[in-house]
């Protein structure tokens, strides 16, 4: 595994790692009333173009980490619907 590689795994990871604080707060709370709807609507959105990008691109870090990414917010945007 090269440098950039690494480098793109890391930063990836630490932006997915980012949303688990939201989604346990989110879980454990049972209350999503403040994450905005539409914010999780488009990030979705450009998170699954991020991936579809990693995937034509055959990188690694940007499909893994987009893939979790897109796993955590709809997860998160899962409990806005279940909680409202």
């Amino acid at each position: 595994m090269d440098l950039i590689t690494i480098l793109g795994l890391a930063a990836g990871t630490l932006t997915t790692a980012a949303f688990l604080p939201q989604m346990f707060k989110t879980w454990q709370s049972k209350s999503a009333k403040d994450v905005s709807f539409s914010m999780l609507i488009t990030f979705n959105i450009g998170i699954f173009l991020w991936l579809l990008y990693g995937i034509f691109l055959q990188a690694l870090p940007i499909i893994l980490t987009n893939a979790l990414t897109l796993l955590f917010n709809m997860i998160i945007l899962y409990l806005k619907v279940k909680y409202s």
